[in-house]
């Protein structure tokens, strides 16, 4: 009985895959997989903004539709002319500015107070932030017809209890109200950034600062401030970039008078009131611009708060 012996077959050693290969492979699979919400983004955004730098350099009024050609920067030339523009570049700072700055303080305010332990903290958390979940048009109507109304509104209401004689807040004080209605809206918002902000900080060094002997305003001056001091840039930076697009209180409460008239509805005013196409789409390129300028800002200094984060971690 012979045995066969057989060598062993040797087998031929496996390359490894070039080093790097697998993230390269990765790194594609992520760029193919946004080219579709890319491609969706330049077709809603860009070419609607491309016809709009087109339309500017026309004119074109609907109401004399034959009468329409090339005019070249001309648009341009009479927005920064008739002095609207600059006149509604700083109704929009002034709203925007206070309302970012008293939406900032009340939402530090009530954002301290959620942050304690007390009975129904999540039902009042909830009740805080529906302000910022209704609807901005809907917002405007009740604050117009509920609260600020001269005849019936529950503010005329509350000075008639204490003996102050009515006000029409909405034509004597119309830059009041708008402010009023967004920081209702927008203190919600601030509020839950700045609350996260404060339960991400270190409970052992507020403990360290009671043990030795520091107050509660000396503890929130020199460990809490500092501390949410990203926070809040970043409640600031975001809620300035969504009140430069705001619209529905102005239309609603008070028609871009008593120095309300911002950007948005000025824009609204040319193209849809005056029927200026040419005209309201050289107001449009313009709002763009100073929103782009606005929007880089912002983002570049929170990319610099979110590295200065990282760093620091």
């Amino acid at each position: 009985m012979t045995v066969l012996m057989t060598a062993p077959t040797r087998r031929r050693p496996r390359r490894p895959p070039p080093a790097g290969s697998g993230r390269a492979r990765g790194l594609a699979v992520s760029r193919a997989l946004l080219w579709p919400a890319l491609a969706t983004s330049i077709v809603l955004t860009q070419i609607p903004f491309v016809l709009t730098i087109y339309y500017s350099l026309q004119r074109w009024n609907m109401l004399r539709p034959g009468d329409r050609g090339f005019t070249g920067l001309d648009n341009y030339v009479s927005v920064l002319s008739d002095g609207s523009f600059l006149s509604s570049l700083g109704a929009t700072v002034a709203v925007t500015g206070s309302s970012v700055v008293l939406s900032t303080l009340l939402g530090m305010l009530f954002a301290v107070l959620l942050d304690r332990s007390f009975l129904g903290r999540g039902v009042a958390r909830t009740l805080m932030i529906t302000p910022f979940l209704v609807m901005p048009a809907a917002a405007a109507l009740v604050w117009k017809w509920s609260i600020f109304d001269a005849a019936t509104g529950m503010a005329n209401w509350g000075l008639g209890l204490v003996g102050l004689p009515p006000v029409a807040w909405n034509t004597e004080l119309p830059m009041v109200t708008i402010i009023v209605v967004l920081t209702w809206q927008y203190t919600p918002f601030a509020m839950l950034i700045l609350l996260a902000g404060l339960q991400a900080q270190n409970k052992d060094v507020l403990e360290a600062a009671a043990v030795d002997g520091a107050g509660a305003l000396r503890t929130f001056g020199s460990i809490t401030l500092p501390h949410l001091r990203q926070y809040v840039e970043i409640a600031v930076l975001l809620a300035s970039i969504m009140l430069l697009q705001v619209f529905d209180p102005i239309a609603i409460m008070t028609r871009g008078t008593g120095g309300t008239k911002t950007l948005s509805y000025l824009l609204y005013e040319r193209a849809f009131i005056g029927l200026e196409v040419g005209e309201a789409a050289a107001y449009g390129v313009m709002t763009v611009l100073v929103t782009i300028v606005v929007a880089s800002v912002a983002l570049r200094t929170l990319f610099k708060v979110f590295s200065t984060e990282g760093v620091g971690r």
